[in-house]
């Protein structure tokens, strides 16, 4: 069972999730400092854990590092540990309804501009739902440029009428993702 009261986990998430969105480096860390101090005052210590899509607050005892490192052979009860995520979708049930979200823009897209923009369109949701669980249309710059330049060539075996009108494509479906209701 976690040690941790649930006003602690729940201000250390807080905290965790403005020292993510904070654009400056010093109030960044000020938030990572007050967490750092709030979570001593019971013994344990955080880190992040990302990977493609989520971000996941980990709260562990103090006693269980070494070095910045987690030494296994002293965890001994794995409860005591406490996992939040601080970004990303927060359950699969909100996957599920993104990815449901990017079929059907994809869809629009397909009925309404045709089987080339669609077959587009599907490969974008495909990239946007697996790799960054988010809706079509909230993909970023860097986001457009990945799928672009790594995933469509490599994933989604274009012809070369949909390496054409690629761009025009993700422009409907910036447009219909921006339609339809989540």
């Amino acid at each position: 069972m976690a040690e941790l009261p649930d006003e602690t986990v729940t201000e250390a998430t807080r905290l965790t999730k403005l020292a993510r969105e904070a654009v400056d480096p010093d109030e960044a860390a000020a938030y990572r400092e007050h967490r750092a101090d709030l979570l001593a005052e019971h013994g344990f210590t955080a880190r992040v854990r990302e990977d493609d899509a989520t971000a996941t607050l980990v709260l562990h005892p103090d006693d269980w590092v070494e070095d910045g490192t987690i030494r296994p052979e002293r965890v001994a009860d794995t409860g005591r540990a406490v996992e939040v995520q601080v970004a990303g979708p927060e359950s699969p049930d909100d996957w599920d309804t993104v990815e449901e979200h990017n079929r059907a823009v994809a869809r629009r897209v397909r009925a309404n501009q045709g089987a080339i923009h669609g077959a587009n369109a599907d490969a974008f949701a495909d990239f946007m739902g697996n790799h960054y669980a988010k809706p079509v249309e909230d993909a970023t710059p860097e986001e457009r440029a990945e799928f672009l330049a790594e995933y469509f060539v490599r994933n989604a075996w274009p012809s070369e009428d949909q390496k054409e009108a690629i761009e025009r494509s993700l422009e409907h479906v910036q447009r219909v993702g921006k339609t339809i209701r989540r």
